[in-house]
C-alpha cells in the first residue's frame, strides 16, 4: 500500500503535466467580467473573471504586458487569450494571459488573429524581406488622412527636424467604407512618384477605428512596395497587420516622422565637428610636412656635390697642412742628425786634430805607408813624415824612448 502514497509535488506535478498537455487548455479565450484586479509593484497584473456561474484566477505578467492595450477596471467585460496551468505551490489552477480586449472587440480580435497567422505562415513577416529605411531621405511620402492629427505631427516633426525634406501627402480615407482601397492607391501613388519613404498610418482610436489597417488587400500593398514603407498606426500600444507587413513600425506618427527625416540640426553639429577635426588633422599633416621638408632639405644640403667638393678641399687643406708640419718634423730631425753626425766627424776628423796642435807621423817602408801609432814601429834612422796643421815636416828618427802616460 505503501507504494501508491505520493508527495504533495508529486501530485501537483502530475497535474500539472495533464494541463499542458492538454492542446485546447494552452490556447483558450476566456470571456468574463474583471473583479479583484490588482496592478502589482513588479508589473504584474493579478485578477479575477467571473460570470454568473462562477470566477477562475488569471495573471498577467510583466513582460506579457504587450497584449493589454487598456487599463483594467473592475467591472469591464473581456476576452482573455492565454493558458490554463497549476501554480503548484498552492496547488489551484488559473489562466496565465497573454492578451485581454474588450468584449465588444472579440470578433474583430479573433479575424485579426486569423489574419495575421495566415499571413504570417506566408512569409510576408519575415525579417529577411524588410527594406533598411534610408539614413538620408530626401522625400517622404505619408498616406493618411489630410485634416488628421496624424499629418499635423508629421509635418511638425519634420520642420522641425529638417526643413530641406519635402514630404508629399497622398490624402487617403483611413476610417469606414472605401477605406482599405484609399490607403492602397495612396501607396501606390507614391511608390510611382519614386520617394524615398513612405509613411503610412493615422492617429489612435478603437480597433474597429483601425481596421483598415488590418485589411490584406492593405498588407499586401505594403509588403510588395518596393519603397521602404514605415507604419505609424494609433498609439504606442496599438498593433495593426499592417505593422508586421511594414519595413518599421513606429509608435506614433510623431516617432514615424522622426525615423523618416533625418535631423539636419545635429548632422550641421556633426559636419561642424567633422570639418574642425579635418582642419585639426590637416594642420597636423602640413606641421609634419613642414618638418619632413625642413628634414630632407638638411640631409640635401649635406649630400650636394658642391657640399661634398667643399668638405673634399677642406680634406686636401688638412692632408696638406698635416703632410707640411710631417715634412718640417723630419726635416728639423734630420738636421738634428744631421748636425749630430757632423759634430762627431768633426771630433774625428785628423784637421781638427792637427789644428788643435796635435801632429800626424806616416812612416813608408818599401812604397807602403802606414801610420806611426807606438814607439815600436819605427827605428833609429828612419825618416818620417810629419803632417801638422799647415803641412808636412819631413824628419828622421834620431832617438826612441817608451814612457808611459797617465
Amino acid at each position: 500500500m505503501a507504494n501508491n502514497v505520493y508527495t504533495v509535488r508529486q501530485v501537483n506535478t502530475y497535474i500539472k503535466n495533464m494541463f499542458t498537455q492538454d492542446f485546447m487548455l494552452n490556447r483558450i479565450y476566456v470571456k468574463g467580467e474583471v473583479s479583484n484586479c490588482k496592478y502589482h509593484t513588479s508589473g504584474h497584473i493579478y485578477f479575477s473573471l467571473k460570470d454568473e456561474s462562477g470566477t477562475i484566477a488569471c495573471v498577467m505578467f510583466a513582460g506579457q504586458r504587450g497584449g493589454l492595450s487598456f487599463r483594467m477596471k473592475e467591472g469591464q467585460q473581456v476576452i482573455v487569450f492565454g493558458a490554463v496551468s497549476v501554480y503548484e505551490r498552492s496547488g489551484a489552477y488559473q489562466l496565465y494571459a497573454r492578451e485581454i480586449r474588450l468584449d465588444g472587440e472579440g470578433a474583430l480580435y479573433e479575424r485579426f488573429q486569423m489574419l495575421k497567422r495566415e499571413l504570417e505562415e506566408m512569409g510576408m513577416f519575415a525579417a529577411e524581406y524588410k527594406q533598411p529605411i534610408p539614413k538620408f531621405a530626401r522625400t517622404v511620402g505619408v498616406v493618411t488622412a489630410s485634416t488628421g492629427a496624424a499629418i499635423r505631427d508629421i509635418m511638425n516633426i519634420s520642420a522641425r527636424r529638417n526643413p530641406y525634406v519635402q514630404l508629399i501627402l497622398c490624402p487617403a480615407q483611413v476610417q469606414g467604407e472605401g477605406a482599405k482601397e484609399s490607403i492602397v492607391r495612396g501607396i501606390r501613388m507614391l511608390e510611382a512618384k519614386q520617394v524615398d519613404v513612405i509613411i503610412v498610418g493615422r492617429g489612435g482610436g478603437s480597433m474597429e477605428d483601425l481596421w483598415a489597417f488590418n485589411e490584406e488587400e492593405v498588407a499586401r500593398a505594403i509588403f510588395e512596395c518596393r519603397i521602404p514603407v514605415i507604419s505609424a498606426v494609433g498609439h504606442e500600444t496599438d498593433t495593426t497587420i499592417a505593422d508586421y507587413a511594414a519595413d518599421l513600425r513606429a509608435p506614433t506618427p510623431s516617432a514615424a516622422a522622426e525615423l523618416a527625416v533625418w535631423d539636419y540640426a545635429q548632422y550641421a553639429v556633426q559636419l561642424r565637428g567633422n570639418r574642425q577635426k579635418l582642419a585639426r588633422l590637416m594642420k597636423q599633416r602640413l606641421e609634419w610636412y613642414r618638418m619632413r621638408e625642413k628634414e630632407l632639405r638638411v640631409r640635401l644640403s649635406y649630400l650636394h656635390p658642391e657640399v661634398k667638393l667643399r668638405d673634399r678641399r677642406n680634406q686636401a687643406v688638412e692632408i696638406e697642412e698635416k703632410l707640411r708640419r710631417l715634412m718640417e718634423q723630419r726635416l728639423y730631425s734630420e738636421k738634428h742628425r744631421l748636425a749630430v753626425l757632423i759634430a762627431r766627424l768633426k771630433g774625428l776628423s785628423p784637421l781638427e786634430k792637427l789644428s788643435q796642435g796635435y801632429a800626424f807621423l806616416e812612416q813608408e817602408t818599401e812604397g807602403r805607408k802606414r801610420a806611426v801609432r807606438s814607439v815600436k814601429q819605427v827605428q833609429k834612422g828612419d825618416r818620417l813624415s810629419v803632417y801638422v796643421a799647415d803641412g808636412r815636416i819631413q824628419a828622421e828618427v834620431v832617438g826612441i824612448r817608451e814612457e808611459e802616460y797617465e
